[in-house]
């Protein structure tokens, strides 16, 4: 959105300004002592800019209080018109002088006129433009003089305008217009920013005059926000209340693009999602998530559980949630709102539409739970959690998937923070045990390394969490190091890191595990497969070195030869390693007899 600078004039000033130079002008013209006969005819076509200039003042004076007039073409036409009549005014003020000077003069006078009144008469063409757009509430596509170099600047003008003061058809399709537009190419994108395109289309979205408005706008949005610089403009306008506000408010069909716009807003920009995270768009996000579903409490928890607690839990949010969007959008006295109306619409949709529209909000909950600590508090203090693990254990798809990354983008940042890691992921914890139990289901029975991946990183995440001598959670890990899918395999290897690492309390006891499961062949194996699983592999391999340098298997399977031999290409490609190689091979030499240590050679 253009920003007024201190000097900019208000738009009657500056079409006032306009006006009064005009008069001048045909005040000097009138008053000429030479080339009279050109003087007459410059001072006819300002005339007529005159009367133009007057029409657009009245036109672009809202008539109500709540009416917005799209200045940005007014202000355009009007500075190129301004110009062309102060050269006017230059030209018709010399025609006052006579005698020899006037000779002198004569010479170019005749061919500066020429170029006056083409001039001119481009301004009469720009203002006819201006004014029809002005006074119309249908899209013109015509093209006037100023834009006949960019076309497309014309129809910008055109299709915005159209948004601001058209009738609602006419705005639907200006604003599938400017997303088609601004699909086309970034030249597009930038311009429609530049010229003002964002808050009318923000405007057109909150109205809610129609479900069709407000998906265009959507769409149009989308389209525009593909990078950050956009995304901050959206921000700065405050656009993030009035998309939490339409989400919380709108119909099933509209939620979908809302629900994706909240995500690629996301997605770019840091700002925009923590801004999202503070109008709490978790919350209508995690309802239309949860809609038909039944959060009971998980099979596995024991009878000493408090039911009574997580009952509660689930009517204390959904009597939140309904206070918080009747007190949206009941604008009503008698309390009835357009939220219940739609609460009902969206009962009565197919399976079909319900499951697009969870897609839709998943996906926001993926991209707004990325290395945001406040949206994964957000999450986890709610239902959140139990819903997510319901999702993951009975559907399939993008709806599956979505769910389990936005459990990993969590997860991601509990691990580095304590406070989220013990408050949302304690062992006793149903919602985390229900999170937990999908999470292994998964590992174990799924073949589809893009649902296994995210699952084995949130299971390393938590790596902490776990007690020690913690066999349901290493073994299926340790079962992975095999598997013919290197990218699994490998993931398995950095997520049992996180278990035998010198930050994990129960380090020696998680390594003795890993090797009790019979987890060293294999990892002996993954060294041989690539780069990536070799050096994974290998940090994995030192640390079990560390934590069980008297283990039997780590001598049978030659650890200690296996680092020794992969330290010398390693370590000068990651010099940041050679410690952690020096002592894995310092340890596995106690406790084998006829080894020697070279620990030189691992130099670069």
């Amino acid at each position: 959105m253009a920003m007024a600078t201190e000097e900019e004039k208000s738009l009657k000033d500056e079409l006032f300004h306009t006006i009064v130079l005009a008069d001048r002008v045909i005040k000097w013209a009138q008053e000429a002592e030479s080339f009279k006969s050109e003087c007459a005819d410059l001072a006819k076509q300002v005339q007529r800019l005159s009367q133009m200039l007057r029409s657009c003042v009245r036109l672009s004076t809202p008539t109500t209080s709540n009416q917005s007039i799209y200045e940005r073409p007014i202000r355009r036409v009007a500075a190129d018109v301004s110009k062309n009549l102060d050269r006017a005014l230059t030209l018709v003020r010399k025609c006052k002088h006579s005698g020899l000077l006037r000779h002198v003069f004569s010479i170019s006078t005749t061919a500066d006129f020429r170029k006056v009144f083409s001039l001119l008469e481009s301004s009469i063409g720009d203002m006819r433009w201006l004014l029809t757009i002005l006074d119309s509430d249908e899209t013109n596509l015509s093209l006037p003089p100023i834009a006949s170099n960019d076309p497309i600047l014309a129809w910008v003008w055109a299709f915005i305008s159209v948004i601001h003061v058209g009738e609602i058809k006419a705005r639907i399709d200006a604003a599938n217009e400017l997303a088609s537009l601004a699909r086309d190419n970034n030249r597009n994108k930038k311009m429609i920013v530049e010229e003002g395109g964002i808050l009318p289309l923000l405007k057109l979205l909150k109205e809610g005059t129609s479900a069709e408005a407000q998906i265009a706008a959507a769409h149009a949005l989308i389209n525009l926000a593909t990078d950050e610089e956009t995304v901050r403009i959206i921000v700065s306008v405050f656009g993030v209340p009035i998309i939490v506000g339409v989400l919380g408010e709108c119909s099933m069909k509209v939620l979908i693009v809302v629900a994706t716009l909240v995500a690629r807003i996301a997605e770019l920009d840091s700002v925009a999602q923590e801004e999202f995270v503070r109008e709490n768009v978790t919350r209508p996000l995690i309802s239309l998530l949860s809609m038909d579903m039944v959060l009971d409490i998980p099979k596995h928890q024991p009878p000493k559980t408090s039911i009574h607690s997580i009952v509660q839990m689930n009517k204390q949010m959904i009597g939140n949630s309904a206070h918080k969007y009747n007190h949206r959008s009941g604008s009503n006295s008698d309390g009835s709102s357009h939220s219940g109306q739609h609460k009902k619409e969206r009962e009565g949709e197919t399976p079909e539409a319900k499951i697009k529209v969870q897609i839709a909000c998943s996906e926001a909950l993926w991209k707004l739970s990325k290395g945001s600590l406040a949206c994964g508090r957000k999450i986890t203090e709610t239902k959140g959690l139990l819903c997510l693990a319901k999702i993951i254990e009975r559907e399939k798809g993008d709806l599956q998937f979505n769910c389990l990354m936005t459990v990993m983008e969590i997860t991601a940042v509990a691990e580095s923070n304590s406070e989220l890691r013990h408050g949302a992921f304690k062992t006793n914890s149903p919602a985390a045990k229900a999170v937990l139990d999908q999470l292994l289901r998964v590992i174990q029975e799924e073949s589809d390394a893009m649902l296994r991946v995210p699952a084995i990183r949130s299971v390393g995440s938590l790596a902490k969490t776990f007690p020690a001598k913690e066999r349901r959670i290493v073994s299926p890990l340790v079962a992975l190091l095999g598997n013919k899918d290197v990218d699994v395999a490998t993931e398995a290897a950095i997520a049992l890191e996180k278990f035998v690492s010198p930050t994990n309390f129960n380090r020696v006891e998680h390594s003795k595990s890993i090797i009790e499961c019979d987890g060293v062949p294999p990892l002996m194996r993954l060294l041989k497969v690539n780069d990536r699983a070799q050096l994974k592999g290998l940090v994995l391999l030192c640390h079990l070195a560390l934590n069980s340098g008297d283990s039997k298997a780590l001598e049978q399977a030659r650890a200690l030869k296996a680092i020794e031999g992969a330290a010398r290409s390693v370590i000068p490609q990651y010099p940041e390693l050679k410690d952690l190689f020096a002592e894995a091979v310092c340890r596995l030499t106690l406790y084998q007899a006829g080894a020697h240590p070279n620990i030189q050679s691992f130099a670069p």
